[in-house]
């Protein structure tokens, strides 16, 4: 298996630092507001990445956390006329609510921020006495410089990463800092009363980077396999988390780096932000959505270092290309019921090659497309036996699971139909009738296909219409 490492910008051979255990952490989202459609494809990248590792037979201890104090959160509490925890308590509610929706699975373990501050000031604490941080009038601040290899993973110009950081800056933290390149692990609290806590240098709260190196530390160890996010995560938050992790372990932090794709939209294929105000919120489209598994399927059959360009006919086309594997699905299922037993190795030997084409692509970086290409193989293969005179009972349920098992992968289900109640059926039939009396054949055929997919046979007599399962 290979995966890319943003680190070396090169695909390497992954193998987990303990055997068939791997340690995973996932930036998660500051809880301030829905979460976007940017936000939802990292959330299902990296959750079709861990199923895979799964499928594959490893342990994924999976650990992704909440930013739940920050700027942001405490403008927009105001801004609410509520407290802090109060608008993340609202807003983590609804990631839940919404990625359930998606079938993202829950992480291992899904930390806050706010319940790791005794961690966060100790580690703050030791970078001190370690000599790489310095307290300025109620704020810390790591030496960025200090740190050797500061700025790799972002593959930038350390003078251009400077002269952006001084620009970005207001005069009074300026004049705080010994370098316009050191950053906050923690923030005075500076009067506003919003939300803080007691430390050494006065109230404050934890500055932005700290919170995932102390999470991901304290439940994954200090050396991680694998660390993901978005691309946008790598500099300055990713570096940062580098530089001061190592700085307190003494240890690697991270063997393989992984990051995902923007979303993109408009003609421009500018990136969905919220700060750019053109971001679709997950809570809306789910709201608005009859099948979230369209949306699943569309974001998580685009390879994960890819850009994805959202619009409506894209998802248009994710819907049909989903329905497509339903039907192969549906069809061979139907057949179920008249399948005798028997064998069939030619065809297992078929479904088995399709499943070692699959496997390959997604050893390859997790090449999804590729994968579904071999999917999209076997649901022909299903819709051909599914018309065969004979099916044996034993290959139809071993292609039935295994597509199941695949698009599992992607995190879709639901590819069996529901059973109908008999008032459905009945409802069905009459809306047939009345399209046959004003000679609407269309629809009485529409009709008639969408039960005989559920195994449900109409017979016409002279005294209306009957049916059988």
């Amino acid at each position: 298996m290979k995966v890319f490492n943003t680190m070396t910008l090169d695909k390497e051979e992954f193998k987990p630092l303990h055997d068939k255990i791997i340690n995973m952490y996932v930036c998660g989202p500051t809880v301030y507001n829905y979460i976007h459609i940017g936000n939802a494809r990292s959330a299902i990248a990296f959750d079709t990445i861990r199923r895979y590792f799964e499928y594959r037979g490893y342990q994924v201890n999976y650990v992704s956390n909440f930013t739940d104090v920050d700027d942001k959160m405490i403008k927009q509490a105001a801004a609410d006329g509520i407290t802090v925890p109060e608008l993340a308590d609202k807003f983590i509610a609804a990631f839940h609510e919404d990625t359930a929706a998606l079938n993202i699975k829950p992480a291992t373990v899904r930390p806050r921020a706010t319940e790791h501050i005794p961690e966060i000031i100790d580690f703050v604490l030791d970078l001190i006495k370690k000599g790489y941080a310095y307290e300025a009038e109620g704020d810390v601040y790591f030496r960025a410089k200090k740190f050797k290899g500061y700025g790799i993973l972002a593959h930038q110009d350390l003078a251009e990463m400077e002269s952006n950081a001084a620009g970005r800056l207001d005069d009074g933290e300026l004049a705080r800092k010994e370098d316009p390149m050191d950053f906050a692990v923690w923030k005075g609290a500076n009067g506003d009363g919003a939300i803080a806590w007691e430390s050494p240098w006065g109230p404050g709260r934890p500055g932005w980077h700290i919170e995932c190196s102390v999470m991901a530390t304290k439940y994954l160890g200090n050396h991680l396999d694998i660390h993901g996010g978005g691309i946008d995560l790598a500099f300055p938050h990713h570096t940062n988390e580098i530089a001061q992790s190592e700085v307190h372990t003494g240890e690697k932090f991270v063997e393989k780096w992984l990051h995902n794709g923007f979303v993109t939209v408009g003609d421009e294929n500018e990136k969905m932000s919220k700060s750019l105000g053109n971001f679709t919120t997950l809570h809306a489209m789910l709201a608005n959505s009859n099948d979230p598994m369209v949306l699943r399927f569309f974001l998580a059959t685009t390879q994960y270092r890819r850009p994805i360009a959202f619009s409506q006919k894209n998802l248009d086309q994710a819907a049909r290309n989903l329905e497509r594997i339903r039907t192969s699905y549906r069809n061979l299922q139907f057949r179920l019921t008249d399948a005798i037993d028997s064998e069939d190795d030619l065809v297992m030997a078929d479904v088995d090659s399709f499943v070692a084409a699959y496997n390959a692509a997604m050893d390859d970086d997790f090449n999804v497309q590729n994968a579904l290409t071999e999917l999209y193989n076997l649901t022909e293969l299903a819709n051909m036996y599914s018309q065969a005179a004979v099916v044996s009972h034993k290959v139809a349920e071993y292609i039935l699971q295994t597509i199941a098992d695949l698009m599992m992968i992607f995190g879709v289900d639901g590819l069996a139909q529901e059973e109908l109640l008999d008032a459905e059926i009945d409802a069905l039939i009459q809306e047939r009738d009345a399209a046959r009396v004003v000679k609407n054949f269309a629809r009485s055929d529409e009709i008639r296909g969408e039960l005989a997919a559920q195994g449900i046979i109409l017979e016409d007599t002279a005294q209306g219409t009957r049916w059988h399962r």
